[in-house]
This record gives structure tokens, C-alpha cells and sequence, in this order.
């Protein structure tokens, strides 16, 4: 499978109407394995099913008490490479078939912004160019898809201030407006690793609930540890295993739920 971070932008800048549209390109994400809406039944789309379902129960309520700001989900790693931009697109594509729900996928990796380029597309203005100007509006830069129930915010133009923006009270209010306005809407953030950058523990810190990707045979329990407590405040932390062979040789993803709060 090719590597995401190798993908090519496929798809030109665009201006206007056409300027909040982009169209991902599914036979492609088909090829390289990934969970598309019209794709067919996938042991890839079967695990991401199986992953989605403790994250919607706690967004929901379905065992106890709806998490707060449940429907804010972020998708990290301790280090770079692990997997966390594939899992948060298949992820996505896989809560956008849930009934009477939209999705919208953020590229919160402001540092090293690598979504559109996995999806095929070009750069366009996103999440930081909202957070630098007041007189833009998320709306004008969340991209509808061709995936009927799938939006995107791209990550935007790059700043040096990254931590302090995402940590500023615009960005409080912006989560805050995105987590209450749309009840339906989940959102997922594909976050930049915990180990790698200080944005990372600091977007972890105002979301609902937590997805950490580790690395079979590659990430250490020391790596580990420290990622979890880097968000221990956080009582919602989920662990992907990814990258692990079954015996019949294809890749398959371990999940773990961590109900508790998350200090180890």
C-alpha cells in the first residue's frame, strides 16, 4: 500500500462556488484500500465498523451519559508514520454512513498538513486562515464533498503562533459553535503527534473524545505512556493497533477502550 504522506495532489485551485467543492476521488481511495461510502463490505470498512461504535454510543449516550462535546473526536499518535491520517479518513468515511448523521474531517495537523493530499486534493484556505481573520467564517472554507454526508476543513495557510491559535479563545468558540450548532455533526480532527508538537496535547484538551494510533512493532510502551499522559485530562481515550499482520498476512486494527481516566 502506498504510503499517504507520498500521495499526490491531483486536483486543481479552484475559485468561487466551485471553491467550496471537492471531489475526492473514491476509485482511488478504492485502489489504495481505504473505506469509501460505495464501496463494498472491505476488511478494512468491517474494522473501522467495529471501531466506530464505542466512539457513537459515548457521543450518544447509549451506555450512560452523553459525553460532553462528545462529537468532537480527535485522531493522534505519539509519533509520525503510524497510521493516524489513513484511520482518521476511514473513520470518516465510515461514521458518513451512519443514518441521520454529517461528518466533517478537519486536518488539525497545522504544522504538517497531509489530508487533501491523501484525499487527492490541492491546498485550499481552512482552519488557521478563520482563527487569523475575524471577518472569515467557517463556512466559507469547509469544502463539501461528493461524499453526500462528508465535509472537509482543510488546514489552511501555515503560522509560526499554531499553538497559541489553537489554544486562543476563537478557537474555544469555535469548538464550542461546531460541537452545539449541529447536534448531528460529528467532527474529526486529524491531529498532529503527541510526542512531535505542542499543538497536539493542546486541541486534545477541548475535545470530547480521543482516538491514539499506535504502531504495532514500532512504537515503544515508553512512547506510549507518554502520549496517554499527555492527555490524561481527558476521561474518553481510544486506542487504535494498527499495522498488525493476521495470520492470513493482511492488516488489521486491534481497538481498545479506555473508559477510565487516562494516567498510566
Amino acid at each position: 500500500m502506498m504510503p499517504i504522506d507520498h500521495l499526490q495532489r491531483t486536483e486543481p485551485m479552484l475559485a468561487g462556488a466551485d471553491a467550496r467543492f471537492a471531489e475526492i476521488d473514491l476509485a482511488r481511495l478504492r485502489r489504495l484500500g481505504m473505506v469509501t461510502h460505495d464501496g463494498d463490505r472491505t476488511s478494512v470498512a468491517e474494522d473501522f465498523r467495529i471501531i466506530k461504535r464505542p466512539l457513537l454510543r459515548s457521543m450518544r449516550g447509549a451506555d450512560d451519559q452523553p459525553v460532553r462535546h462528545g462529537n468532537l473526536i480527535v485522531v493522534t499518535s505519539a509519533l509520525p508514520g503510524e497510521g493516524k491520517t489513513y484511520c482518521a479518513i476511514n473513520l470518516a468515511m465510515s461514521m458518513a454512513m451512519e443514518r441521520d448523521t454529517t461528518v466533517l474531517l478537519v486536518d488539525a495537523d497545522v504544522a504538517r498538513p497531509s489530508l487533501l493530499a491523501a484525499l487527492g486534493l490541492a491546498p485550499r484556505p481552512g482552519l488557521m486562515d478563520v482563527l487569523l481573520d475575524d471577518k472569515l467564517d467557517l463556512a466559507d472554507v469547509i469544502l463539501r464533498t461528493n461524499v453526500p454526508a462528508l465535509s472537509i476543513l482543510p488546514a489552511g495557510r501555515r503560522n509560526r503562533h499554531a499553538t497559541e491559535l489553537l489554544a486562543s479563545r476563537s478557537m474555544t468558540r469555535l469548538l464550542e459553535d461546531i460541537a452545539s450548532r449541529y447536534p448531528d455533526r460529528i467532527v474529526i480532527f486529524d491531529s498532529p503527534p503527541l510526542l512531535i508538537t505542542t499543538e497536539a496535547s493542546v486541541l486534545a484538551a477541548q475535545m470530547g473524545q480521543i482516538v491514539l494510533v499506535v504502531e504495532a512493532e514500532r512504537t515503544t510502551h515508553g512512547a506510549v505512556r507518554e502520549a496517554l499522559r499527555q492527555v490524561e485530562g481527558c476521561p474518553n481515550v481510544n486506542l487504535i493497533y494498527n499495522k498488525t499482520a493476521s495470520s492470513g498476512g493482511t492488516d488489521y486494527y486491534g481497538y481498545y477502550d479506555q473508559e477510565a481516566p487516562c494516567s498510566r
